[in-house]
């Protein structure tokens, strides 16, 4: 049992990682079509998936804290990771409608 444990933690980890090499991929993406093509639409979107990829590492780093942490610093994280993500999306949303 414990050893399924460990290969589940195992797993959510890389995939943690995957999932921010994407984010961190479409934040370049978006910064080089920016940087290429310098509209508001750009720059919203751009912002929108730097933010969503700083959501994503700190959602890595609380999968790393797991459950060696106190419940009270795992739940400020919490918070913090949602900050980013809420950012993240309103931006993309301004780069869609504005």
């Amino acid at each position: 049992m414990v050893e399924l444990e460990m290969l589940v933690r195992v797993v959510l980890t890389v995939l943690r990682f995957v999932a921010f090499g994407l984010a961190l991929g479409l934040t370049i993406i978006s910064f080089q079509a920016y940087r290429k093509k310098q509209t508001e639409r750009l720059q919203f979107a751009f912002l929108g998936f730097a933010f969503i990829s700083m959501g994503v590492a700190v959602s890595s780093a609380i999968t790393q804290l797991g459950e060696g942490a106190d419940e009270i610093i795992l739940l400020f994280f919490q918070v913090v990771e949602t900050i980013p993500f809420i950012i993240g999306f309103t931006m993309l949303y301004l780069s869609l409608y504005r």
